[in-house]
């Protein structure tokens, strides 16, 4: 979650600031990037419904990285646009990427529920039509609860500041770290608790088939379970400048969105198996295609000296 400074400040503090949170950027844009052409080229065997969300959320992480490289750009150069309207657009979209990571979890929440507890009742509800229509029904509800960022007059342009939430609208901050935070969160948590008692309980008596999936169940949990606590874990600062208002944990909050998404999407890649195993398998393939074409032209010399 994120706030603004009661009080404006020079635009000078923020270059380094901007610049780290730049490059971290653009470190999690291009493996979002690198799991989408991935998921594509590798057919069928990524094409999953898991890995369709793992891709949903590379996607609300692209969409969330431009909406906070949009509101660096235009504190350190678009102070002559001072249109309340315009900085209440820029907060709505920043509050959209951020909430839209969050509810991509979400999902896959409900997916790995459908699929553990509803599944053997209802099919239909482990198909790719049902999960496209959950993607589409979370951005619906991510862009509905981020809207009090440009329906309320909270958020105003003030100069060399972000545009967001000021910390003194108790009842918008409270409803952002309600509705963006504990609220998916919560859910997410039930679910996920639900699911691994029920796994727990059922496991005794599981044939050996039943106990394998079972247990690649947990294990996908456990992924998902570490990925989100990273992706949370960079909101700390934000929490904690609600409680100091000390200027540093700002500055450091304005940054730590950044690296956690970063972190978050070098984990994805490294925590998938099917990705690291198809990663590998590329690898080796460049590495014996270079010698072969290296001892070719070795040959080819040879017989030139030779003749």
């Amino acid at each position: 979650m994120n706030v603004t400074l009661l009080v404006s400040s020079n635009t000078e503090d923020y270059h380094l600031v901007a610049l780290i949170s730049l490059i971290f950027v653009l470190i999690a844009v291009t493996i979002s990037a690198f799991i989408f052409i991935l998921v594509w080229q590798t057919k069928p065997r990524l094409h999953t419904i898991n890995h369709l969300l793992m891709c949903n959320t590379a996607l609300a992480t692209v969409f969330y990285c431009v909406t906070m490289k949009v509101n660096f750009a235009y504190v350190l150069f678009g102070q002559w646009d001072t249109s309340d309207l315009s900085c209440r657009f820029r907060a709505y979209f920043a509050y959209s990427g951020i909430a839209g990571v969050i509810y991509s979890y979400l999902i896959q929440a409900i997916s790995r529920f459908f699929f553990s507890v509803l599944s053997n009742k209802y099919r239909r509800l482990t198909s790719f039509k049902t999960h496209y229509i959950l993607i589409i029904c979370q951005w619906l509800v991510v862009f509905l609860v981020t809207s009090p960022s440009v329906l309320t007059n909270d958020i105003y342009f003030a100069p060399n500041t972000f545009c967001w939430v000021p910390v003194y609208r108790k009842i918008h901050v409270a409803y952002t770290a309600f509705a963006y935070y504990i609220l998916p969160v919560a859910i997410i948590v039930i679910i996920y608790t639900y699911i691994y008692v029920r796994i727990r309980k059922v496991r005794a008596n599981a044939t050996a088939a039943s106990q394998n999936s079972q247990k690649r169940e947990l294990e996908l949990l456990r992924r998902i379970a570490i990925l989100l606590g990273i992706y949370l874990t960079s909101g700390i600062p934000s929490l904690l400048f609600m409680v100091t208002s000390i200027r540093l944990i700002y500055m450091i909050n304005l940054v730590s969105p950044s690296v956690g998404v970063s972190i978050e999407k070098l984990c994805t890649v490294l925590l998938d198996r099917e990705m690291c195993q198809i990663i590998r398998a590329k690898m080796r393939t460049v590495t014996r295609v270079t010698p072969f074409e290296n001892r070719m032209v070795l040959t080819i010399d040879d017989r030139k000296q030779n003749a």
